[in-house]
């Protein structure tokens, strides 16, 4: 596959021409990727209004994935999400639109939904097992939307979730196409699933709109991401461009951009083998760790979840460092740049770890009293105090930890004593509250 953005750039980087433009470093070596860092140079394309070697890369990338148009991001899934949102949320009249989300959000949505001052509703799982998680249901989703009282503009998913959750995206899209509903999935761990033997990407399974952080899991620079949009909902495709440079940077990074056009070549040729050949492997080691006695979540095929965050602090003695840890869980996240040495340097750490602690108790986040709109809460004046005087007073802006960037309370709810005691266990120290008057 021809890699457009990548061709135009090395070809610069070598011509010997004096650049009389940003950035300030002039190609310098320092870092040793400077020489490929321009800026939108004649020949160079813009991102948000591209028609040459940016549009050219993301019709490659469209064809990869089987989209109506796939858009590039070099400001992660957080600028997809952003994106989406504001595709469905055009207004038809007064009233606000409305999203009914899976409770497990990153903070990039209620950011978004702050900004565009969008309604939400919220769905609960039937059983709490963790605050990144909210496996619904596509019969939860229905009798969800049967107490509604109004339709909502879209539905909001995360799937896979950060300890590796899926959900039956098939069915929910189903729910969703019967009643005339887009379904936008955060997909951000997922840029690998269309790649299985079984394709598991959310477009394939249904999804209108998705958002990939190509960066987490494919072999692409910090801040590469996608936004994909389906070919059943092509009006979307048209407008993307626009909802993109209303939240995005004005200077995308062209070594970032380099880096997802070199991948679509990767995607083209073995690099599909590489991924299907590793889910193999993973799980062969996992069974070889649940015979070890380490109790294991099921999880998406690229990750290892333990149940307990004691295995972080053990396998970081060993030289392994995981994606994520708190007190319930380790979480390893795997690609086929990961090789079969540090797969066994995993395996033989493990064998040498003996206390294993039983694990905690599980911790429910239950539905909030809401007394302001998520963006009246973030815009209003507001103080930051103890966790352990926030009870009783009203969320202004989500304290989360990134990873996993999964708020315990959204601006706007009012903070209970439940929140204290999860705040307390998820390491928040402080909360900004709004103001009293």
């Amino acid at each position: 596959m021809k890699t457009p953005i990548f061709d135009f750039v090395q070809k610069y980087a070598d011509s010997g021409v004096s650049r009389m433009h940003m950035p300030g470093h002039k190609g310098a070596m320092a870092l040793g990727c400077e020489k490929y860092d321009i800026t939108e140079i004649l020949g160079a394309d813009v991102l948000y209004s591209a028609d040459g070697i940016i549009d050219e890369s993301e019709r490659n990338l469209s064809a990869l994935y089987g989209t109506e148009h796939s858009f590039y991001s070099t400001q992660g899934s957080t600028l997809a999400i952003f994106a989406m949102l504001r595709l469905v949320s055009e207004r038809d009249g007064e009233e606000r639109p409305l999203i009914l989300a899976a409770r497990n959000v990153h903070t990039a949505f209620i950011k978004a939904v702050a900004l565009l001052d969008l309604d939400v509703e919220w769905i609960y799982p039937k059983v709490q097992e963790h605050l990144c998680s909210c496996n619904i249901t596509p019969a939860d989703l229905e009798g969800v939307l049967s107490k509604l009282d109004r339709k909502p503009t879209a539905v909001y998913i995360t799937s896979p979730d950060y300890l590796g959750n899926m959900l039956d995206i098939a069915g929910i899209s189903t729910i969703c196409r019967e009643k005339d509903i887009p379904l936008l999935v955060d997909n951000a761990h997922g840029a690998y699933l269309k790649f299985l033997e079984k394709d598991s990407h959310p477009i394939t399974l249904g999804a209108a709109m998705c958002s990939d952080s190509a960066h987490k899991t494919l072999p692409v620079l910090t801040g590469g991401a996608y936004l994909h949009i389906s070919k059943d909902y092509p009006e979307y495709a048209s407008r993307a461009r626009e909802a993109l440079l209303l939240f995005a940077s004005t200077s995308p990074s062209y070594l970032t951009l380099c880096s997802l056009d070199l991948c679509n070549d990767k995607l083209s040729n073995n690099y599909p083998e590489k991924i299907r050949a590793l889910a193999n492997t993973v799980f062969r080691v996992k069974q070889k760790i649940t015979d070890l006695g380490f109790e294991l979540s099921d999880s998406e095929p690229l990750k290892i979840v333990f149940k307990g965050g004691y295995v972080a602090d053990h396998i970081r003695k060993h030289g392994i460092e995981p994606e994520f840890a708190d007190n319930d869980y380790t979480v390893l996240m795997l690609t086929p740049e990961n090789t079969e040495d540090e797969l066994d340097k995993l395996l033989l750490a493990l064998t040498e770890l003996k206390d294993r602690p039983e694990p905690s108790e599980i911790l429910s986040v239950a539905p909030h009293k809401r007394v302001m709109t998520i963006r009246s809460a973030v815009l209003s004046p507001s103080e930051q105090i103890s966790v352990n005087d926030a009870a009783g007073r009203v969320c202004a802006s989500s304290t989360v930890s990134c990873p996993p960037a999964v708020p315990i309370v959204v601006s706007g709810e009012l903070i209970d004593e439940n929140d204290v005691y999860l705040f307390r266990h998820y390491g928040v120290e402080k909360i900004r509250v709004v103001k009293e008057i």
